[in-house]
């Protein structure tokens, strides 16, 4: 119940894209991110940290969407998001005295120093590419989107509306460039997510060892 919960903003926009495109999917999940967290205070009195991030994420960079109406913009927005969260990780290994996973989880977990070095270190370079490959994946729509507009002169295309604007060859075209667009929704949250959960299962496993090495260590003293 607790992942449902946590991908709850998720799992309706990859509803409301399928319904009703892309502009819609991004409004419906700022907006269930807000009942999110205004059911988690209503019914704990708390707000889990990530669950606010998500929120300011989706209303900074979701409200710009609603507002430039550019999928440009749109397909180019998760990279830039995993950019800056591997810089902030990668930057704090050079700011403070510690890393900022070890801020994040050194009260409940003890591991050596070097090891949330290492562990940090790894969470910075996942999430820049993470970004490389959502801008990967991303390009195939891109090109289809130019031959386009290459073909048509139209620069704002309704992908949504293809039937309606085009015929034969050109309407080919944006089908295809619409299947590439649903390509990478499904990547955005389907593959970046499965790319996640399979990390933090390592990195799981990885801080499982260390622990126990940690545990172990005084008795063999």
């Amino acid at each position: 119940m607790k992942f449902l919960a946590d991908f709850f903003p998720v799992i309706l926009f990859f509803v409301a894209y399928k319904l009703y495109g892309i502009y819609a999917a991004t409004a419906v999940a700022i907006a269930a991110s807000f009942v999110q967290v205004g059911y988690g205070w209503l019914r704990h009195r708390h707000v889990e940290k990530m669950h606010l991030i998500t929120l300011g994420i989706l209303v900074v960079f979701g409200g710009l969407t609603l507002i430039l109406q550019d999928r440009t913009f749109i397909m180019w927005k998760p990279s830039v998001i995993n950019w800056l969260f591997g810089g902030v990780f990668l930057g704090s290994l050079f700011v403070g005295e510690k890393p900022l996973l070890e801020r994040m989880m050194g009260g409940s977990i003890n591991v050596p120093s070097l090891i949330w070095r290492k562990l940090n270190t790894t969470w910075g370079l996942f999430f820049i590419l993470l970004g490389f490959l959502n801008l990967y994946v991303a390009n195939d729509f891109f090109i289809a989107e130019q031959a386009l507009i290459h073909q048509t002169g139209i620069t704002e295309i309704d992908f949504d509306q293809c039937s309606t604007l085009f015929q034969s060859n050109e309407l080919e075209m944006c089908l295809n460039a619409k299947s590439l667009e649903e390509s990478w929704v499904n990547f955005k949250l389907f593959g970046m997510m499965g790319l996640t959960m399979v990390f933090i299962i390592l990195q799981a496993f990885y801080l499982a060892r260390h622990m126990r090495d940690t545990e172990e260590a005084p008795e063999e003293n």
